[in-house]
């Protein structure tokens, strides 16, 4: 009698010693055996072993516990089942893993913090990046794809983005990639301006062109490059030297900081002509020209590549004009007179009236 109540006593030690589990627990174990179903057979430290299913291994059915875990490793689950019918404790790491993920998505929501995921499907609506039972959603408009890039090339890419909705009931999860480009952005923005001044060389990309001038891409922020700034000769239009995605080098020469502007000269505009004038011409100088411009007051001429003149209204014929298209067409060559010069405000003025029936010798 007494060495049954022995034996009863040691079989109650026995079991004593053993840690008490429940549903829903998380514990730990030791992994002793991954069989040809895929199963994962886990010492717990209890009567019996854990067993994790393939189907409760993991929410991505891609996943095999053959390649991610070896014998000896330690591993956490959640318990399902005090007893699966055959005297194991049924496991599931995907449910603890759902748990872990769930809190995992709370605190970077709350905290604002960068999640970095592969997308795993795409929509016409926008992106879905699957996390362990959970679905991120990721619209096309907060997804910061540009026109030049193709949807279907974002599939499995690693992508940083930010929680912008994080609900479980109902379970709405939103993410915005286009969060991030705009800190990015406003942040290389905010150094431009801070570190901006003018004199300093930048090298861009030419972003748009008219009649005026173009934009440049300065990597942060949008410049002015007017055609003042892009040849000396006014009578070039910008897209006769500068092409759409053209890189080149500018030279900032007005900063304003306080409105976000920057307006830029093109590094290859090279010397000022002007700066040349003194001493080459004079007034009473008789030259050939070449009519560039007309306007309503008379015409300009040129006397070379980047030095205009004007020959007013009055001074284009004997014979009284309304306008000077009446005498003259743009690209005809002429011969006048220099009548005056103001080489500080880049001027000068010609006549053409006074050579009339003359036949004084010009220099070309």
């Amino acid at each position: 009698m007494s060495e049954e109540l022995n034996n009863t006593s040691f079989a109650e030690m026995i079991e004593n010693s053993m840690k008490q589990i429940n549903i829903k627990q998380v514990v730990k174990g030791t992994v002793v055996n991954i069989n040809r179903k895929g199963e994962v057979i886990v010492d717990i430290g209890y009567k019996s072993d854990g067993i994790i299913p393939k189907d409760e291994y993991s929410y991505n059915e891609n996943a095999n516990p053959k390649n991610d875990l070896k014998i000896g490793d330690t591993i956490t689950a959640e318990v399902v089942k005090m007893n699966d019918g055959e005297g194991n404790v049924l496991l599931s790491t995907k449910r603890y893993k759902m748990k872990d993920v769930k809190k995992e998505l709370e605190d970077k929501f709350k905290n604002g913090e960068i999640l970095e995921e592969r997308i795993t499907d795409i929509t016409d609506k926008g992106f879905i990046i699957a996390k362990e039972g959970y679905n991120i959603f990721i619209p096309i408009s907060l997804s910061g794809i540009t026109r030049s890039e193709k949807i279907d090339d974002y599939k499995n890419k690693l992508v940083k983005f930010k929680l912008i909705e994080c609900n479980f009931r109902p379970r709405r999860i939103i993410g915005s990639i286009k969060v991030i480009l705009d800190e990015e952005k406003n942040k290389k923005v905010d150094e431009f301006w801070a570190n901006a001044e003018v004199g300093k060389t930048y090298k861009g990309k030419v972003t748009s062109l008219s009649t005026y001038g173009a934009f440049v891409d300065l990597g942060a922020v949008q410049g002015l490059l007017h055609i003042s700034e892009i040849t000396w000769n006014r009578n070039t239009a910008p897209n006769e030297i500068l092409k759409l995605g053209q890189e080149i080098e500018v030279i900032a020469i007005d900063v304003d900081k306080e409105n976000k502007r920057i307006k830029l000269s093109y590094a290859e505009k090279g010397p000022d002509p002007w700066k040349k004038v003194e001493g080459k011409y004079n007034i009473n100088d008789i030259l050939t020209v070449k009519v560039v411009n007309l306007a309503p007051f008379g015409a300009f001429v040129e006397l070379e590549p980047g030095i205009e003149g004007l020959v007013h209204l009055s001074q284009i014929c004997e014979r009284k004009i309304t306008k000077p298209e009446e005498e003259l067409r743009i690209g005809q060559k002429v011969n006048a007179k220099i009548i005056d010069m103001d080489l500080e405000n880049k001027k000068i003025e010609l006549s053409i009236r006074e050579l009339e029936n003359t036949s004084n010798e010009y220099k070309e």
